[in-house]
């Protein structure tokens, strides 16, 4: 019988643990660095949707934060942190290719005339 009372004790100092979550300040830190990292690549909103994505996530983390709503503001700053790397990874992913393209076309005209001086 004593069971059921210990049981429910801990139960009530379980849930009571859980509803105090701390203000996700650091993970609010981080995102912010994400969008302003993702800003300074080039990563603007109207040609990133992910980006877009990631300010609107921010901005309800923030009312949340300001709500005391810790869990939800840490749930989507940490979306919303993912979604600015994620758009500043395909910017940046992009860029190289395109550099890469650059390069390539550099090297088959350097053969070329490679190959027009060995004909000479």
């Amino acid at each position: 019988m004593i069971f059921r009372p210990l049981l429910a004790a801990l139960a009530v100092v379980a849930l009571a643990g859980c509803a105090a979550d701390p203000a996700p300040n650091e993970q609010m830190r981080l995102t912010q660095q994400a969008l302003v990292q993702a800003s300074a690549v080039g990563v603007n909103t109207d040609e990133s949707p992910e980006l877009k994505l990631a300010e609107d996530k921010f901005a309800k983390a923030k009312a949340d934060m300001a709500g005391q709503s810790y869990k939800n503001a840490r749930m989507l700053a940490e979306q919303a942190e993912l979604d600015a790397r994620f758009a500043e990874a395909q910017v940046l992913t992009h860029k190289s290719q395109e550099q890469l393209n650059v390069l390539n076309t550099r090297i088959t005209r350097l053969r070329k005339q490679l190959q027009l001086g060995e004909a000479q």
